[in-house]
């Protein structure tokens, strides 16, 4: 049996990319984020994102997995009173289809 091929999760991996939100979807502070993208092949995306502080509108199209290793997080869903708070250790699924901050 061939051996699998695996991929180390590692910022060394790949150069870092910048970008930032759209302006029309920052609601608070000047999100930057900085990502490394290791894998794109087959239906599957890896890779390392952050970002500095802020607040921004979001719109999900695909399923993403995210693991926090540093920081937190607060996601709300559009038209809900309620958010959820992530914190470093913690992991969770963003489903398709969602809209939020």
């Amino acid at each position: 049996m061939k051996a699998p091929n695996f991929l180390s999760v590692t910022c060394e991996n790949a150069p870092p990319e910048t970008s930032r939100p759209s302006a029309e979807k920052v609601i608070h502070g000047d999100p930057v984020h900085t990502a490394w993208n290791l894998e794109d092949r087959d239906g599957l995306y890896a890779g390392i994102w952050q970002s500095t502080p802020g607040k921004w509108l979001v719109s999900y199209d695909e399923w993403e997995f995210c693991h926090i290793i540093s920081g937190e997080v607060e996601l709300k869903k559009e038209g809900s009173r309620k958010g959820w708070r992530f914190k470093k250790g913690d992991a969770f699924i963003v489903p398709a289809g969602f809209r939020g901050t």
